[in-house]
Order: structure tokens, then sequence, then C-alpha cells
């Protein structure tokens, strides 16, 4: 069974090697001087203060390679899910050979054992490579990274570390149970390809930010949580305040949510995505005549009692989440191999 699931894995598994293989040193080749590049300039940026600047300079530089490779990482499990997973046993049933298999010295439980133990081995340990060389290369770029590329978050924590692992196997695993289920190949590859998806978004958008308890806190305006000041456009109102999806003193933390409160503790908000502020403009540090400009209304605005609140998970919490994520997916495969067994010896025929 082991020469005949080889023999029948061996092409695909050779191209996705090769495919790896290039990924890998082409990382590889290009990760020292990117990691150089970016120690040399957080150098430079630290004496004259400017490392904002160099962030932008430094992620526009490569912002196109920094999605390609996170794109490939997302992409690896549902494409192990869709052309290894679900073909794996529906090809044996369009086909009659499980048949012939189970007619010799071959027990179902050991054929399908060796079919998801050595095919869903290679499909894991891939998308654990691929993972673990994007999050290295990618180190310096997720340092510098703007608020909604940050590497917490969910577009961005799917493609680090050892996440990719649980998805590979998850998806692996639920496409060859969609196939016993549906016996057909390509309505099987679409069903996983749909319940996969699903699975995906649900996880960054209901479970993930409750794997532990976020945290709540209120945060003085500045630079670091304040997008910018303006003045609204019907006339006569007080300046608004356009929050950043970020907070004082926890660079690359997962927003889940972000407002402004006024001096009584009460949410502001406003239509137009700024939220307004009650604050004389026609004179003082927010009259749009005075010469300091929008720092000097900030510190007004401050001396008034008016804070962000923000409910965020810290960057802190990144490989904890990974473990516990991968976890989950743990069981939910191990909760689709249970079933695939029970499916084949009790239903299947």
């Amino acid at each position: 069974m082991i020469w005949l699931t080889w023999r029948q894995l061996r092409g695909s598994a050779a191209m996705l090697a090769a495919l790896l293989v290039v990924l890998v040193a082409a990382l590889a080749l290009t990760g020292p001087d990117l990691a150089s590049g970016y120690s040399a300039g957080i150098a430079q940026c630290v004496q004259d203060n400017s490392c904002d600047r160099f962030y932008d300079r430094f992620f526009g530089g490569y912002d196109t390679p920094f999605m390609a490779v996170s794109l490939v990482v997302l992409l690896l499990p549902a494409l192990v899910g869709l052309f290894w997973g679900a073909p794996l046993i529906t090809r044996e049933l369009e086909a009659g050979t499980h048949l012939l298999v189970w007619n010799q010295s071959i027990t179902r439980t050991r054929w399908l054992a060796v079919k998801l133990g050595l095919t869903g081995l290679v499909a894991t340990a891939a998308a654990c490579l691929c993972g673990l060389a994007v999050t290295w290369w990618s180190d310096p770029l997720d340092k510098s990274a703007p608020d909604g590329l940050a590497l917490m978050a969910p577009l961005v924590f799917g493609a680090r570390g050892i996440a990719p692992m649980g998805y590979a196997a998850f998806a692996f695993v639920l496409g060859v149970t969609v196939g016993m289920l549906v016996h057909r190949t390509l309505p099987a590859m679409a069903l996983t390809l749909a319940v996969f998806a699903a699975i995906q978004l649900a996880m960054p958008l209901l479970v993930r930010p409750h794997l532990m308890p976020p945290v709540t806190s209120t945060f003085e305006l500045g630079q670091a949580n304040v997008e910018g000041i303006s003045m609204s456009r019907e006339g006569g109102g007080g300046p608004r305040i356009h929050l950043r999806s970020a907070v004082p003193g926890h660079a690359g933390a997962w927003i889940l949510s972000s407002n402004l409160l006024d001096p009584s503790g009460r949410t502001v908000s406003g239509s137009d995505g700024g939220a307004a502020v009650q604050v004389s403009t026609t004179s003082g540090p927010c009259a749009p005549s005075r010469p300091q400009g929008s720092d000097a209304c900030m510190v007004e605005i401050n001396r008034l009692g008016y804070r962000q609140q923000a409910t965020y998970q810290p960057l802190e919490r990144f490989w904890p989440f990974q473990w516990i994520e991968t976890g989950i997916y743990a069981l939910l495969t191990l909760g689709l191999t249970w079933l695939s067994f029970w499916w084949i010896r009790r239903r299947l025929s």
C-alpha cells in the first residue's frame, strides 16, 4: 500500500517540491540583504527621529513581493485540499479500483490509513516549510508594515508561523471526507473549496478575536492613534477626529474596535468617518487662524478630556494564537479523520 500510494502521489509531490525549492532558494538569496537593509535603516532613522518615513519607504519598496509570498502561503492549503484531498478517494470510487484492493489482503482501514498518512504528511510538511520560510524572510517587512498589514492582521496572520500547517492538514482531510460523501471528483472539489473558504473566513471574524480575552484601554490622542483633524463641512461645527487603527505603545496590535470618548466617557460618533469634538474654533488653539496648527489643537482636545478607547489583541500574543489556532485545526482534522474511518467501514461499499 505504501508503494502504491507513493506511485500515485510522486508526480504531484515532485512538482510541489520543485516549486518549494524555487521559493525557498529565492527567499534565502534575498533574505539577508532585506534584513541588513532594515537594520541599517533603523540605525540611521533612530538618530534623526525619522523612523516613520523609513518604514513607509522600506515597506513600499517590497510591498509586491510581500503580498506575493503571503498569497502563496494562503493558497497552498486550499490547493492541497482541492487537488490532493478531494480526488484521493473519489478517483478510486469512480473507477471502482477500491473494490479490487479490498478483495485482496488489504483491509479498508489499512487502505485509508496509508493514503491519509503518507499524503497528509507530505502536504502538512510542505505547508509548514513554506510558512516558516516566508515568516523568516518577511520579518523585517512585518516590523515596518502599515497597520492593516501588521503581523496580527487577519490577512497576514494566516500566512505566518505554523498556522499554515494546521490549515493544510485540515484542508486535506476535509477534501478526503467530502470525497467519500459525494463520490464525484468535481463536486467534491467545489464543495471542499466552499467549506474551507467559509471556515477560513469565520476563524478571524468569529473565533480568533476571542482565543484570549482582548485588552480594552483608553489612550490620549496623538500622532500614534490619530490620522488627522478636519473641520466639519457643514460649517459652524467643531473639528472632527479621524482615528487610526492603532494604539500608542502597542505597535502591531490587532485593533478590534476603536472609538473616541468624550469627557463624560460616552462614545462620540460621526456620519462621515470622523468624530466631532466640542471645542472652540473661533478662538484658542483650534481656531483656523492660529499658527500652531493641529498639534496645539490636539493638546487642547486632550486637556478637555477626550480619549481613544480601543479593544485590541497585542502583538505579544502572536505565537500563543498560532499554537492555539493550530490546535483547533488539529482537533477538526482528527474529527474528520475519525468520520472518514467510520464512514469507510460502515457506509461505503
